[in-house]
């Protein structure tokens, strides 16, 4: 299970180009739909609570996954694959840019490619995000996310309420809506 977890891990960290929400279809496609080690509302889930604390998504998914799969150690082995693949890469980019002298216009190409993959990948996880936020798995409206979503679009169009007070007084209205027994499917 170790192995398995760990070998799963580095193949989402070797290709997790374009940070945090990019690598989010990757780690569907390996942690939701071939390992089912979560579902769909279990990533979203994921993503929230990874907002909230410190570190990049990709980490906290790997260490929260790891948990949830085979407790500490599986913690500890899922980060450590994650980020294996980009420490090896960094390190040989770092051995060729420092006794190079020149410039690796083939990694500006790469590089330059990769962008619109990413932005695409952005857009997919966003997808994603939005489908099971706002409707539940039976296709039900979630009245709740339907809710937040549309506080959370009015005040930051209109007030340009910054993003940790938009985040704190989502919790409130859940915490509060959840308080008054609404259940939040309509």
């Amino acid at each position: 299970m170790l192995f398995d977890l760990w070998l799963t891990f580095v193949k989402i960290g070797a290709f997790a180009f374009g940070g945090g929400y990019a690598v989010l279809p990757l780690i569907t496609a390996y942690v939701v739909e071939n390992k089912a080690w979560l579902t769909v509302q279990g990533l979203t889930d994921l993503v929230s609570l990874s907002q909230m604390t410190p570190g990049p998504i990709a980490i906290n998914a790997a260490t929260f996954i790891g948990t949830k799969v085979a407790g500490l150690p599986g913690a500890v082995i899922a980060t450590l694959g994650n980020v294996t693949p980009q420490f090896c890469l960094m390190m040989l980019l770092g051995y060729f840019l420092f006794t190079s002298h020149r410039k690796l216009t083939a990694l500006d190409d790469i590089l330059k490619g990769l962008k619109p993959a990413i932005v695409g990948l952005v857009a997919i996880a966003a997808m994603q995000m939005i489908r099971s936020s706002l409707w539940t798995a039976e296709g039900a409206i979630e009245g709740l996310g339907v809710i937040g979503f549309g506080l959370g679009l009015v005040l930051y169009g209109t007030k340009k309420l910054d993003v940790i007070r938009l985040v704190v007084l989502a919790a409130a209205v859940g915490l509060a809506l959840h308080a008054m027994g609404f259940t939040g499917v309509i």
